[in-house]
């Protein structure tokens, strides 16, 4: 209604006064010239917008949660995601979601499921309280090559992480272990999907050995474990999907995702 205003008492032609027009309008005329004084005010985000635009420049697969990462990283940002994503959000600078993948585990349907105890909150206060847990797969010129790894919701740090020619539950175990050796885990919630690795009496020993709450997605229901999911999508999408990884060999893929996590990844991991 003020921009109506505006726009009018601008035009020289116009015989009606601001009050007039505010008053068959049923406007407030002070409200009217405190809005009018806010848009001569230059946007308050402005140099918040041309930092979130030069680093959707040179990194165009990044999303609004890796442009707040790099801003926090090393742009000195001290202010909300929230405020980043509404400023993609209104200046349509959201990436275009993917389809999801078909799940790789595969249920175990005589084994026992844990009940959903995460429910989707991935917030926590501290390290070490909720991990969460998945497998994906890579082609390589010497077959599939399969990547275990443990997240902490706390930063979103990839605590652990193993690589193998099989996706047996050992391998799930291995990452487990050595996540909870290296960072003292024990007593956390862990959180996965109902893979047969999951719910192998190997992993739930492992589990009761630290002490861990197992919780497990309900069926179908890939949100539920999806901040899992989102590392693993971020990892293709600005590693694998770069290059043709079923022509190189399976060593090189590996040390190729290695350095991924350890050198690259790891630097972006931010205190919530």
């Amino acid at each position: 209604m003020f921009k109506f205003i505006r726009d009018h008492t601008v035009k020289e032609s116009t015989k009606h006064s601001i009050k007039a027009m505010c008053k068959v309008l049923k406007v407030s005329e002070a409200g009217y010239y405190k809005w009018l004084k806010l848009q001569n005010r230059p946007y308050k985000y402005n140099e918040l917008l041309a930092k979130i635009r030069q680093i959707r420049a040179n990194n165009s697969d990044y999303g609004a949660y890796r442009i707040y990462l790099d801003l926090k990283l090393f742009h000195g940002y001290i202010g909300s995601y929230y405020v980043v994503l509404k400023l993609c959000q209104q200046h349509h600078l959201m990436l275009k979601k993917r389809r999801h993948p078909k799940g790789l585990t595969k249920a175990d349907l005589t084994a026992q499921a844990s009940e959903n105890l995460l429910q989707q909150n991935f917030r926590t206060s501290s390290p070490n309280q909720k991990w969460l847990g998945d497998i994906t797969e890579i082609p390589t010129a010497h077959g599939k090559l399969y990547v275990s790894a443990i997240l902490d919701c706390f930063d979103g740090a990839i605590v652990g992480f193993k690589m193998a020619n099989h996706m047996r539950a050992e391998l799930c175990v291995e990452a487990f272990t050595a996540a909870a050796e290296k960072y003292h885990g024990y007593g956390m919630l862990f959180h996965s999907d109902r893979g047969s690795q999951y719910t192998s009496k190997a992993y739930r020993e492992t589990l009761a050995r630290y002490c861990a709450q197992q919780s497990m997605s309900n069926t179908g229901k890939c949100y539920d474990n999806a901040r899992m999911e989102s590392f693993f999508a971020t990892l293709k999408k600005e590693l694998l999907y770069k290059v043709k990884t079923e022509t190189l060999r399976m060593e090189t893929v590996k040390s190729m995702v290695f350095r991924y996590i350890e050198t690259y990844y790891s630097s972006l991991t931010v205190t919530p």
